[in-house]
């Protein structure tokens, strides 16, 4: 036997031991548990077991549950989540098993490797750092209430195994493409339910939200997902992916529209306008926003035109604040009171590390939360963690002339901006149903650069070895 068929040998052995430890231990909790229990083991086990031997059909479904998941309080917490608790989902668990199920692939196939080298590792690593250093801190100190701290920390690195397991295990165009499918199949789902919605009044939520929806989380989602649909659509050249990507742009507006979501609309202003800067059609998207600008009055909806209204006109309350001589509706004045707040006063008390994640109270805008909860030093990490991912991007967007990775990388620095300008009124970057397809998507443009240049010298030497045999047969007599 050589040494080929000993390592297939072995390998057999080690899947036969980790399905017949399956096995057993679901045979145990089934009977002892309730049948209800005893189904969710069943399920968690069925999906461990499909992710061990197929990653990618275990990334589908958390692309399709990353949306379409209900969710659920663990508890009651304290400091920055409201008194809310501790909320999962569906996402989560499975994030959990496929993780599990990762780990244990690279502990039988050692040339897998845990973590794929990439330009993010590093700053993802001392964020995570600080980010934990700063928490415990802030534990011992008092500043942290652990069970709060413990979980906020844990849902930050579910983020980042999400990028993770995409760069792990993405090496082709075509896995690329239908990933990228699979998440605008998804958002057309969402974007039909928040349709649905509107009939009954309120804003649109995204679904399976619970008893409170939160519209902004959802109208940050379809921010990302419009900068994805208009970069592909901008750099697409077929007649039936026009069709399709302007008809799902279409169902993505109207929810988005109907979210109210003042912070969203915010957020499609840095996204369109990047777009225009980035972007090869620079006139058709001017004049596309010319035309909005001019009939948009006339056209969008006595409800939105009233919700962007009252951020300057609601009536005389305590805590307004005046901005450049205009009164600002309570909710806006809050935010920008968390920004003053944190940079003129709070953050000096423990510049460093901060107070820790959840230490501080609850603030509802994105970089004075970091600042306050991780100090400079996280602070300075995020920053860092934003600046490669963007500059990488970028820098492929330039160099690349394929219109499919053309697309999916303007698309992605279109809501990357978006995310940017959402976060100064959310904390967008900890939001889960926001940063799991960010990072997705995130893992998948991050790894063109590494797909394209095989792809490129593979046609290389195909145009090579085509001259060569042209050239050949015309210097041949006859």
């Amino acid at each position: 036997m050589d040494l080929a068929e000993r390592k297939v040998a072995g390998e057999s052995v080690v899947w036969m031991g980790v399905i017949l430890v399956a096995t057993l231990l679901l045979a145990s909790v089934i009977t002892a548990v309730p049948p209800r229990l005893g189904m969710v083991a069943g399920l968690a086990v069925g999906i461990f077991i499909i992710a061990l031997a197929n990653t990618q059909a275990a990334l589908y479904m958390l692309i399709f549950s990353m949306l379409l998941s209900p969710e659920f309080i663990v508890g009651q917490t304290a400091g920055a989540s409201l008194g809310r608790g501790v909320t999962l989902r569906l996402d989560d668990f499975l994030l959990v098993i496929i993780g599990l199920s990762w780990f244990a692939k690279t502990a039988i196939h050692k040339e897998l490797g845990l973590f794929k080298t990439t330009p993010l590792n590093r700053p993802i690593f001392y964020y995570i750092a600080v980010c934990t250093i700063s928490t415990g801190v802030g534990m011992m100190l008092g500043r942290v209430e652990p069970k709060t701290g413990f979980f906020f920390v844990l849902k930050y690195f579910e983020y980042f195994v999400v990028y993770f397991m995409v760069v792990n295990n993405i090496s082709s165009r075509r896995q690329v493409k239908y990933f990228v499918i699979a998440m605008l199949v998804t958002c057309f789902a969402v974007s039909i339910v928040g349709i649905a919605q509107i009939p009954g009044g309120g804003r649109v939520t995204a679904p399976f939200e619970g008893e409170t929806g939160e519209p902004n989380t959802f109208g940050g989602y379809l921010v990302l997902m419009l900068a994805l649909v208009l970069g592909l659509l901008l750099n697409s050249k077929g007649v039936r992916e026009r069709l399709l990507l302007g008809t799902l742009l279409v169902f993505i507006i109207v929810p988005f529209l109907a979210t109210q979501s003042r912070g969203s609309y915010v957020a499609f202003v840095p996204m369109y306008l990047s777009l225009i800067f980035f972007g090869d059609k620079k006139r058709v998207l001017i004049l596309i926003l010319v035309l909005a600008v001019i009939f948009g009055p006339f056209v969008v909806p006595s409800a939105v035109k009233n919700r962007v209204v009252y951020t300057f006109r609601q009536p005389a309350q305590y805590g307004q604040l005046k901005v450049g001589g205009l009164r600002v509706d309570t909710s806006t004045s809050a935010r920008l009171r968390s920004w003053r707040n944190v940079i003129a006063r709070d953050w000096i008390k423990h510049p460093l590390l901060g107070y820790g994640v959840t230490g501080y109270r609850f603030l509802d805008a994105q970089y004075p939360r970091v600042l306050a909860e991780t100090g400079v030093l996280g602070f300075a990490a995020f920053v860092w963690l934003l600046y490669s991912l963007y500059k990488r991007v970028r820098e492929f967007y330039q160099k690349t002339e394929d219109r499919f990775y053309k697309g999916l990388s303007l698309g992605f620095l279109g809501g990357f901006m978006a995310m940017l300008g959402h976060s100064v009124g959310c904390n967008t970057f900890i939001i889960v149903r926001i940063m799991e397809p960010f990072w997705f998507l995130a893992g998948l443009v991050i790894m063109l650069p590494a797909i394209q240049e095989p792809e490129n010298v593979n046609t290389g030497e195909i145009n090579t070895r085509f001259r060569e045999e042209e050239k050949r047969l015309e210097e041949s007599p006859g």
